[in-house]
């Protein structure tokens, strides 16, 4: 089974989404957890593991189906420098490749582009446990016609939507 993760922010607390499933051709999860935050550590450049990794962490709690990679919004690597997909690498004991799909360059950073759909703006692909250019190629063929797949797309809305509920509370 694939994980994708996503956090969202919001002025005071956060929410954590993961949507599970089979293959990088699939259109649809075969399941979705969230988690809501009250509070998240504030942001420091070069430092975002510091607010996801906990979240992520937590999420995964909640998982009880085997895991064969992980995905997250963000880097593995920044340069030289461990990133979020590092991090969380590291915190499962390197036994889960994660792969990270940036959307904007990180200076110093040296993430695979690749491009879907018609954009020509790429997204930046890292990973940990998996070579590059086959994480890079699984992101390439997942569903959606755009530069976001699908999946992406829905575990960033899984979040956002969840995030509102801790504005709303």
């Amino acid at each position: 089974m694939i994980a994708a993760f996503d956090v969202h922010y919001l002025e005071h607390g956060c929410a954590a989404a993961a949507v599970l499933f089979s293959d990088y051709s699939d259109a649809k999860p075969a399941a979705a957890y969230t988690q809501l935050f009250p509070a998240a550590a504030d942001y420091i450049p070069g430092e975002f593991f510091k607010r996801e990794l906990p979240c992520i962490l937590t999420l995964l709690k909640q998982i009880t189906q085997a895991l064969d990679v992980l995905i997250v919004d963000g880097y593995v690597m920044l340069g030289n420098k461990p990133g979020l997909g590092m991090y969380l690498f590291k915190s499962l004991d390197c036994r889960i490749p994660v792969v990270g799909v940036a959307k904007s360059r990180f200076a110093g950073s040296s993430g695979i582009e690749i491009y879907r759909g018609g954009s020509v703006h790429p997204l930046y692909i890292t990973s940990a446990g998996i070579d590059g250019e086959e994480a890079s190629e699984k992101i390439r063929t997942m569903h959606g016609a755009h530069r976001i797949p699908t999946l992406l797309k829905q575990v960033d809305f899984f979040a956002r939507e969840k995030a509102q509920q801790v504005s709303q509370a």
